[in-house]
This record gives structure tokens, sequence and C-alpha cells, in this order.
């Protein structure tokens, strides 16, 4: 290893070049080796020889690259877009190895947080904070200078965008992205930062999203009951405040906790709405 340069990961995996000089290889297969990653570089040591892609030079991760039959029935892999191409890249232990890739690529750098930007709904008057940021094996945790302490659970990730904000004088992009607080209160976090370093957060944090996302199919009645839930009315009060039998709403709740629309609080079936809970509220609110 080189001066100030360190090992982060050490595994066995496959990996090619899909896209070489703007044109797709229909060809190609995968080459077994060593993948080893470092807080500078990807090393690719395969039975051909060694490829060294310093961190540097990828520009975009993401997107499916199935050119043949050999790669499409590959369910995980990374794709890295770097000046030559695009390298595909499925280690062994996928979800061990991508904390530690997206941690190289992101915990060095030095962002802004705004948080909390909305807490129940409602605006705050926060301001940016300088911020560091830490990838963990089920979550983004971030730390300001002021003290705060942010978690954002990969799995509680109801929303994310991004677009154009004023950060202090300058306009720069924000990731702006719903999650909760310990309690179920929703929270949304703004993050910005180096334009590069804000496409990959966006590429980790919106992989969280995918896991919060829904295609059930919900009545009228569960989404009347998730739209109470998301303006704050307690679970033991929801027969009351919609006009439902007790038996018939303990038996909604019991199905969408199978659906894991809502989370379990305590025995009798107090729930919270959980990330996928608030989506759909919020897109029942908004069909009204």
């Amino acid at each position: 290893m080189k001066p100030g340069e360190h090992k982060l990961g050490d595994t066995r995996g496959r990996f090619l070049q899909v896209i070489k000089n703007g044109r797709e290889r229909h060809d190609v297969d995968w080459t077994s080796g060593r993948i080893l990653l470092s807080n500078k570089r990807l090393i690719l040591a395969g039975t051909a020889g060694k490829r060294t892609i310093p961190l540097g030079d990828i520009e975009k991760l993401g997107g499916r690259f199935d050119v043949n039959q050999r790669i499409a029935t590959v369910s995980d892999y990374f794709s890295l877009r770097i000046p030559s191409g695009v390298v595909l890249l499925a280690p062994v232990d996928y979800d061990e190895f991508e904390t530690d890739f997206f941690g190289a690529l992101l915990n060095s750098e030095q962002f802004l947080a705004r948080h909390p930007a909305v807490a129940g709904g409602v605006v705050q008057n926060t301001e940016w904070e300088n911020s560091r940021l830490k990838v963990e094996e089920e979550a983004v945790s971030m730390a300001t200078v002021g003290g705060k302490f942010v978690e954002i659970r990969l799995d509680d990730i109801g929303a994310i965008k991004t677009g154009e904000r004023k950060v202090d004088d300058d306009v720069r992009s924000v990731i702006e992205v719903e999650h909760s607080d310990d309690e179920g209160t929703s929270l949304q976090t703004y993050i910005s930062g180096p334009e590069r370093a804000i496409t990959f957060l966006y590429s980790l944090l919106r992989e969280g999203e995918e896991l919060s996302e829904t295609s059930i199919e919900l009545s009228e009645t569960d989404k009347q009951v998730l739209t109470a839930l998301y303006s704050g009315v307690a679970p033991f009060d929801i027969p009351d405040f919609l006009g439902l039998d007790v038996d018939k709403v303990e038996e909604l709740f019991e199905r969408l906790i199978d659906h894991n629309v809502v989370e379990e609080v305590r025995i009798r079936h107090e729930v919270q709405l959980n990330a996928r809970g608030r989506n759909i509220a919020s897109d029942a609110i908004n069909e009204q």
C-alpha cells in the first residue's frame, strides 16, 4: 500500500468490462479473481493479470448492463462508469463489500446538512451545518459540528429526491430524504456536498428507498387507516375515528403488519407507520 492508503476490503468475485471506448461488448464473460479495496483504489486480480481502478476515476454508479445471458443471470453486481467505459463487479459477499465500497467513496467527504429540515410535516428553522458521514451496514450516519447525530436507516427511507436549493449563499445540489426517528416521527433531512459525492450518496439512499417501495393492493379502508395514522390519530382511536368495528380494525392491522406496511409497537396492536406505510398514506392523501 502507498503512504496514506489502507485496505478496506478483500474478497473473491467476478468482474468484466462491458462497455469499452463507447461500444458494448456482447461476447464478454466474467473473470473470476480477487477484489481488493482500499481508500484510494480498487484492484481486480484475475488469471489475465491485475487491473487497478483509482476511486477518483469512478464517475457514476448503478444501472444494469445485461448484454448477454451470462451477465443477466447474476442478480447483484455493481456497475462502475470510468473514463474507458463500464466495469461490472460481482463480489461473493455483495452486502459486506457494498458497505465498504460506499464507505470508501463517501466517508472522507465533507457534507452540509439541515436536520431536521421538516419534522412531522412542519418546516423547521434549522441551519446548514458542516457534517461528516459514515456508511454503516444498515444505515447512513451523520454527525454535525453542532453536535447533532443523524441516523438514516436504509430500510426506513420513505422518499428521496434531488434538486437545487440555496445553501448558505450558493445554489447547490441537495438530497432531500424522508425517514423517521426512534419515536416514529416523520423527518426530512437535507444533505448537500460535492457533486460527485452527492451522486454516490443518492445511489446508496435510492437503494434504501427501493426496500420501502411496495406494489401491494390495498382497499380504500386500508388507505383510510394509513391516512389516519399518518395524520397523527392514535391506533386505539382508529375504530371511533373511522366508524369501524374494533375486531375489523384488528384484522386490518394484522394484514398491514404481514405486508410490512406498519410495525407492531406493543401487544393489542399499537402500531406506527414505517417508510412503506408513509409512502402509501402520502399517495392516498394526494389522490384525494
